[in-house]
């Protein structure tokens, strides 16, 4: 690369900078797509049994992965820790904090070979417990709405083909 190249590679770098307000509260969806092409991204998920062994888990309409349901979770933050990202995916997905097993029962790499964007992640999967008051928010929300959320005592035909990784924690 050249010294202009190098320049000019800077100055992109800087104008695109100002389009961040705050990377510790996430990225514009352009930024963050184009990281996702670049990198992997670093992800916890959130795997939330009850006392009966079932799964709770939420719908999810995804452009990238198609429709199905999911095990919760979220990518980390810049300068956040797996506790604060767990603990924020619980309240914006679960409504309700949960208490968890501090070491991951399992790190998943996903790589999807035939994706441009978000096509790399390393998945650290946290054994989860909600209050045991706990009680399914779905307000308005119907069956096939992102975020409806259920409890699975069986792993559903139409979970994401991504999260196929989970089936071995679900009964029969």
């Amino acid at each position: 690369m050249t010294g202009k190249e190098k320049d000019e590679l800077s100055n992109l770098i800087a104008r695109i900078r100002t389009y961040i307000e705050d990377p510790t509260q996430g990225l514009p969806e352009e930024i963050f797509l184009f990281a996702t092409e670049i990198t992997p991204m670093t992800n916890v998920d959130l795997l939330v049994r009850d006392e009966n062994g079932r799964i709770l888990l939420a719908w999810r309409n995804d452009q990238w992965y198609g429709n199905g349901w999911h095990v919760p979770g979220g990518i980390i933050r810049v300068k956040e820790s797996f506790d604060e990202r767990i603990q924020k995916c619980a309240q914006d997905e679960l409504h309700t904090m949960v208490q968890y097993q501090k070491e991951p029962l399992e790190m998943f790499q996903i790589i999807e070979k035939e994706f441009h964007t978000r096509c790399h992640f390393y998945s650290f999967v946290f054994d989860c417990k909600v209050p045991d008051d706990y009680m399914i928010e779905n307000g308005n929300l119907k069956k096939d709405d992102t975020g409806y959320l259920k409890w699975h005592e069986r792993f559903p035909e139409n979970m994401l083909r991504c999260h196929n990784i989970y089936k071995k924690y679900f009964r029969g």
